[in-house]
């Protein structure tokens, strides 16, 4: 079976307050956009072997743990609750970066899990799948929506097509250590109402919000900053922010062709960086 993995985009990303499991209470509004990892799912003979087996390759492969990693915890965390009982050999085609704010590999648990179980999964026990696997799973089981907490995602009313451009400077962020450095707190939020029935004031909501990780990973890494402020800079473009706890970085543009233009002109000033474009799903 081949599956589709999809990478998703904090539009905005506030952290509220630290917690006293040691995670930090987070608001998001965010989506899953076009850019996915490839998976292929095939049961495994109980005759022929009783272990799972990961398999990754494709351009951000490199240095990912076959023996440990979001998909074998998965599986692992699944049977043990009598949610499966077969064992399974997975691929992974890896399309989205690694350690850069994209989710890629919580997507991949997200993408298989709703694959193997097809019935609602008690609240309880996916409390203790979300503590298992990583707190952004919630994320992958809606294409766009507000993460009012660790434990509830509230859907958009209307979805909107979103264009984007992408840029990764191939530096991992430790989501570990940013989130160590945060040192203030934003206040938590309420939904606003109706300001996703228009366009206009759902991007100017954007437009006035802001990713509270941003600045610390400036701060170590000053380029990004600077590009940021260079994707900024063109036609079309809505803003620029950083993703998650970075690296990446998007422009978020009025269209295709506006993010094409920004991504011929910065893709020669920034040789050694990745860049792609990337649409709502």
């Amino acid at each position: 079976m081949f599956l589709k993995s999809y990478a998703k985009i904090n539009l905005s990303l506030s952290v509220n307050k630290k917690l006293m499991n040691g995670f930090h209470d987070l608001q998001s509004i965010y989506c899953l956009i076009d850019l996915f990892d490839k998976i292929w799912i095939k049961k495994i003979s109980k005759k022929n072997i009783n272990n799972d087996q990961v398999f990754f390759e494709g351009p951000y492969s490199k240095n990912l743990n076959h023996r440990n990693n979001s998909l074998l915890k998965c599986l692992i965390i699944l049977r043990k609750h009598k949610l499966i009982s077969n064992y399974y050999s997975i691929k992974v085609y890896k399309k989205i970066p690694v350690y850069a704010g994209l989710g890629g590999g919580t997507s991949n648990a997200a993408t298989i899990l709703r694959y193997l179980v097809k019935k609602k999964i008690r609240k309880k026990l996916f409390t203790q799948i979300i503590k298992y696997i990583g707190s952004d799973l919630i994320l992958f089981f809606q294409n766009q929506g507000f993460l009012h907490n660790l434990k509830k995602v509230i859907k958009l009313d209307k979805k909107y097509n979103l264009h984007f451009l992408l840029v990764n400077p191939k530096f991992k962020c430790s989501t570990k250590e940013i989130f160590s450095k945060v040192r203030k707190y934003t206040r938590k939020k309420k939904l606003p109402q109706g300001v996703f029935k228009k366009k206009s004031k759902f991007v100017k909501y954007l437009m006035n919000s802001n990713n509270d990780l941003q600045s610390i990973v400036e701060k170590k890494y000053p380029v990004i900053k600077k590009l940021l402020k260079d994707i900024s800079m063109f036609k079309g473009c809505y803003l620029s922010r950083m993703t998650g706890s970075g690296s990446t970085c998007y422009g978020f543009f009025t269209d295709k062709n506006s993010s094409k233009n920004a991504l011929k002109y910065l893709r020669k000033k920034y040789p050694k960086f990745s860049f792609s474009i990337a649409k709502t799903i």
